[in-house]
């Protein structure tokens, strides 16, 4: 069965019981990448490691620090 098979079946039994039907598929999909992005970052901060992705931050989080403390 396909995904859009499987959506219009849902959506027929939704529609029978009154219920909400619901979402078309791909709606949501960005938002699940970011937020599957969000959770690999909290992973990486709990286990101590730099997040990926982030380099540029580092470069000026290591000026920063320069300039606080002195070389």
């Amino acid at each position: 069965m396909s995904i859009t098979q499987q959506y219009l079946l849902d959506t027929y039994r939704a529609r029978q019981h009154g219920d909400p039907t619901p979402p078309a598929p791909g709606t949501h999909d960005w938002q699940a990448m970011r937020e599957l992005a969000d959770h690999r970052r909290f992973r990486a901060a709990l286990t101590v490691r730099p997040a990926r992705g982030r380099g540029r931050d580092r470069g000026r989080m290591r000026a920063a620090l320069a300039r606080l403390f002195g070389r």
